[in-house]
């Protein structure tokens, strides 16, 4: 992170007077990349800062700069680390990666048996999840709670996502599952004792839908490019159908499809 005299903490009851700010600046994000996220009233921000599951990243003279927090589902089974915003003025600095390090970090410490999941838009935040040891997964293995659903309400994308059965949407879905991060670490450590070579890697199948499919331990790391590639896709290809679908002119379609994917392919 770039010096700007900015420190990133958990965030405490003594914060409190940032949450009208942290709510709006959530809202005009989502505005500006024409997405949405789950509405939080700043009511909502405070107990997340009383309950100690915020990290909250401010200057030394007290300027906000970012935030994020967690939120648990299903018994704690699975923990999502929600609402990560930054302002304006402080982006580009590094912030927002020691933001998402602290609270994963918080996460593992509260929930460490959990798996933590996220859902964005965004190429950034996709790479520090990777980095962290997330990994793309499809929507159904995230949380089936539907109080988690319902905060996709407010999202400008939410027939999308219900026209697909909640299946796919124009955000990606990526998981660290702590059992299979732990195998992960053994698997390694066994292969450095015989000095074996590294597995191949898992193929990657692209549908005609925009999903990714995979199996799982697919060395995520090494082929970021390809998965921003499939994104730009998955998002041109999820747009363009739904208009389709709105318009109700299926003429074309299959010679579209062909076309989409050599987009994909070859661009």
């Amino acid at each position: 992170m770039e010096n700007h005299n900015i420190i990133v903490r958990l965030a405490t009851v003594d914060d409190k007077h940032y949450a009208e700010t942290i709510t709006k600046e959530m809202e005009e994000s989502a505005k500006a990349r024409g997405t949405g996220i789950a509405k939080r009233s700043p009511s909502y921000i405070e107990m997340k800062m009383e309950e100690g599951k915020a990290i909250i990243a401010v200057t030394t003279d007290g300027t906000w700069v970012g935030f994020c927090y967690i939120e648990a589902w299903e018994h704690e089974k699975y923990v999502a680390n929600s609402g990560l915003i930054v302002s304006p003025a402080f982006r580009k600095t590094g912030v927002a990666t020691e933001i998402k390090h602290k609270v994963f970090n918080l996460s593992r410490q509260k929930y460490p048996h959990a798996k933590i999941f996220g859902l964005t838009t965004g190429l950034a935040v996709m790479k520090i999840n990777s980095d962290l040891g997330y990994e793309p997964v499809t929507y159904s293995e995230l949380t089936n709670d539907e109080e988690f659903w319902k905060g996709c309400q407010s999202c400008v994308n939410y027939e999308i996502l219900m026209s697909k059965g909640r299946k796919n949407c124009m955000c990606t879905a990526m998981l660290f599952d702590p059992v299979e991060a732990e195998a992960k670490i053994k698997a390694a450590a066994a292969r450095a004792q015989v000095q074996q070579p590294e597995p191949a890697k898992a193929a990657t199948v692209v549908t005609p839908e925009g999903e990714l499919v995979t199996q799982r331990h697919r060395q995520f790391k090494g082929n970021f490019k390809l998965f921003e590639r499939w994104v730009r896709f998955k998002q041109f290809v999820l747009l363009k159908s739904f208009r389709k679908r709105d318009e109700g002119n299926d003429t074309g379609a299959r010679s579209d499809k062909k076309s989409l994917l050599s987009f994909f392919f070859f661009w």
